[in-house]
């Protein structure tokens, strides 16, 4: 069959793509940006587009004739410079219900989300629960599949922070460590939705897809600690309130750009823990991997201990570099007559001024542009490009700057590495 991915450059949304091609279905798949998603699988089919863009029918028509099946991996947690909720979940999807009931043929796998449990009421749950009922409503052939905690070879999100949580030494501070999470394993839901596609799964069914055994997320820190072949730390149980500011600074993030999972959204719902309640939904009669299985089903390398000591480290890194920056701007602003004295060693004072202000100007524009996620890449690299500049002018005109005992020069040496660390770090996906 011909498929449609919706999302497939996603942690899901990659997954299911490569389970449906091992099917041996022709799968194009759709994301914002996928040029890495094409290199690294030729062998699909591969559309870019946002879409928060695609809400009316006729968007979706040329899509809808070209295949067989959707499945509708896509979503945003919250708002942001990137990201309109409403839009990507809602608004698009009724647009292609609308294109897909003149195809009688069509089949649109939905991955949404548990219902009955906590904040409900945010964008995140409510559109997408929206855009559930609409497809239940409509005479479109479907099934609704809705995974607890996704835990999987790779991370993201929510799976990302617990890993990054179980890397902490001596002591693991949670918000929420007594909240139950329910989870499954990617294969799990790569499985249901292979079934799916295949007419596995009777039409219309709208299927939980979580283990049993509900562990307290402080449990399953621990349980990724032991994983990752850490020592157990000690849980630290926060007070609730802590929840706030955290997600008012990783919301401020978002708006710039950074996909927090710490942001309001997702702490409101981890309050009143992950998975359906009881009342809320059929489960899947199909076995399903418990957190400790999956985990021993994908063994931990290095490289899940590197990425799991970075991940936390990753936010401070940029901040530290765009203080640096904007430090090494404003700083010689507030006495410029000192600051241009090493250039009236070279030039007349007109030129010497106009120096001294345009590198105080890139130096502030480089520190606010890695904060904002779309320029951060540009930023580093030209923070790389300029700290180069600086060291090979210095270094042909006064080259005695680098026996200096207070080391000008030879202090720059860190924020190199440091910024081409964070460059290294940067994707996340």
């Amino acid at each position: 069959m011909k498929i449609l991915i919706l999302g497939a450059t996603g942690f899901i949304g990659s997954a299911i793509l490569d389970r449906l091609k091992s099917d041996r279905h022709a799968v194009t798949g759709l994301g914002r940006n996928v040029g890495r998603a094409r290199l690294r699988m030729p062998d699909a089919q591969w559309l870019s587009t946002d879409l928060a863009t695609m809400r009316t029918p006729e968007d979706w028509q040329p899509l809808v004739a070209g295949h067989d099946v959707v499945v509708n991996c896509a979503g945003a947690l919250q708002d942001g410079l990137s990201d309109d909720v409403a839009a990507t979940q809602e608004a698009a999807m009724l647009a292609l219900y609308v294109a897909a009931k003149n195809k009688p043929s069509m089949r649109i796998v939905q991955i949404s989300a548990p219902r009955g449990g906590a904040g409900a009421e945010r964008a995140f749950l409510a559109t997408k629960f929206r855009a559930d009922d609409a497809l239940a409503a409509s005479s479109i052939s479907h099934v609704i599949l809705r995974p607890a905690l996704v835990l999987g070879r790779n991370a993201h999100g929510g799976s990302a922070l617990i890993r990054a949580f179980a890397a902490l030494p001596l002591a693991i501070p949670l918000v929420h460590s007594d909240a139950r999470v329910e989870t499954v394993a990617l294969s799990d839901v790569t499985e249901a939705v292979s079934a799916a596609v295949a007419d596995l799964l009777p039409d219309r069914s709208d299927l939980v897809l979580g283990n049993s055994e509900r562990l307290t997320l402080g449990e399953l820190v621990a349980l990724h600690s032991g994983w990752l072949g850490l020592p157990a730390a000690r849980i630290v149980a926060l007070p609730a309130a802590f929840a706030a500011p955290a997600g008012f600074v990783a919301d401020i993030a978002g708006r710039l750009g950074w996909r927090s999972p710490l942001r309001s959204t997702a702490l409101a719902v981890m309050a009143g823990g992950v998975g359906a309640a009881p009342d809320q939904g059929n489960r899947a009669a199909i076995p399903l991997l418990s957190a400790r299985q999956t985990l021993s089903a994908n063994p931990a390398g290095v490289q899940d201990l590197w990425f799991a000591r970075l991940y936390l480290l990753k936010p401070l890194m940029i901040t530290g570099l765009s203080a640096f920056w904007l430090l090494s701007g404003l700083i010689p602003l507030l006495d410029l007559d000192a600051a241009r004295q090493h250039f009236l060693r070279f030039m007349g004072e007109g030129p010497a001024t106009s120096l001294t202000l345009l590198t105080c100007l890139a130096d502030i524009v480089l520190g606010i542009a890695v904060l904002v996620r779309p320029y951060a890449k540009r930023a580093l690299v030209g923070m790389l490009a300029l700290t180069a500049a600086y060291l090979v002018s210095a270094t042909l005109v006064e080259p005695q700057l680098w026996a200096d005992p207070l080391g000008p020069l030879v202090k720059v040496l860190p924020s190199i590495l440091l910024s081409l660390a964070t460059l290294a770090i940067l994707d996340e996906r």
